[in-house]
This record gives C-alpha cells, structure tokens and sequence, in this order.
C-alpha cells in the first residue's frame, strides 16, 4: 500500500464523540514509551503526523488520522504509565475499555510490545483481556532495530512460549523498527489485504 495522503481529523476523550461512518479503523495501542508515535510516523511517511515526546504517557486522548481518504489510522493513550495518579489511570483505562469494546468502526487493534523486554505482565494482561471479549488484534514487536537478531529471537521465543499457554493459534505478529523503516511494508500490507476483504 502506498499512502498518498494522511491528515488529523479529530481528538476526542469520549468514543461516542469519535468519526461517524463505517470506514475501517486500524487503532494502535502500547505501553507508555514503546514507541507508538514514532511507529506511526514511520508507516504514514509524515514526520510530525503524531506526537512525539522524551516524556512518556502523553498521548491522552483518542487520536483519529484519515489515510488516503479511505480509512482511520487511530493512536490511543497508552496504558500502565505509573506515574499518573490513580483517578487519571483509571479515566484512561475506561476511555481505552470504551473504545476497544464499543467502537464496531474497529477492523484491527495492533498492540505494540517492545521488543527489548521479556514478556512484562501488564502486556500479557492486556492481550489476555482481548482474547476473552474476542476483539480482533495483531503484536507490533517496536525497536527491533536496538538489539541483535539473537537476542530478537529469544524474545519472540518467550512471548510464544507465554502465549501458547492460553491460545491454541498464536495472534499475527510483525516485527518493526520506526528508525529502519523495518516492517513497514508488511504492516501496510496486511491492512491493505484486510481493506479488500470488508470491501
């Protein structure tokens, strides 16, 4: 897929607020600092299209980009960033709840792990939550560029081993660096190969 345009639509802090209408939406949702505006940069070829910051957790709000006019690249708040205080935590984990499990607009929820860890149980919880209320989703393995293909190994041999414990076929998984351009391709693709089954 080849992206022509990409423009900002609208933010919101209440789903029923978000984009009327029955084009795709393809949200992306992480841990705090995984690297979720840098990835969506990266995939739009527009630099500055999502916010990038030093500081953690600053992505609040439902974002809503429209791509070539045709679908909705959606960036959501990140989740377990600890140094909120428990009333925002719990603000932010309803808006991503809400979203997540009401917006019928959702055709693919990609969830970005960094690469660099071992599986962390935040992520584990999270995806877990997802299998239980069945909603479509993909991992989004970010930074593979800052460690060794042995070390990239090991840990997509843990989160299978984790993963295999509860499900019988392991979720689509895509392997990214926002600096190399890696996955790219792939990544687009799949949404474009999605794209033409619904239409």
């Amino acid at each position: 897929m080849i992206i022509t345009s990409a423009k900002f639509i609208v933010s919101n802090t209440d789903v029923a607020r978000c984009p009327s209408g029955d084009r795709a939406e393809y949200a992306f949702i992480g841990r705090s600092n995984v690297g979720k505006s840098s990835l969506i940069n990266m995939l739009t070829d527009r630099k500055g299209l999502a916010l990038t910051s030093a500081t953690p957790g600053k992505t609040l709000l439902i974002n809503h980009f429209l791509i070539n006019d045709t679908w909705y690249l959606v960036d959501l708040p990140g989740y377990g960033y600890a140094r909120r205080g428990r009333s925002e935590q719990e603000r932010l984990r309803t808006l991503i709840g809400s979203y997540v499990l009401n917006r019928q607009q959702l055709t693919c929820l990609f969830v970005l792990i960094d690469a660099r860890l071992t599986p962390q149980p935040i992520d584990r919880e999270f995806i877990h939550f997802l299998g239980l209320e069945g909603v479509p989703f993909a991992m989004v393995f970010t930074k593979a560029d800052k460690l060794s293909r042995t070390k990239l190994d090991t840990t997509l041999k843990a989160w299978d081993e984790a993963l295999a414990e509860e499900w019988e076929e392991l979720p689509r998984r895509f392997i990214t660096s926002s600096l190399n351009r890696d996955g790219r391709d792939e990544l687009l693709d799949y949404i474009d190969e999605i794209n033409r089954s619904i239409h």
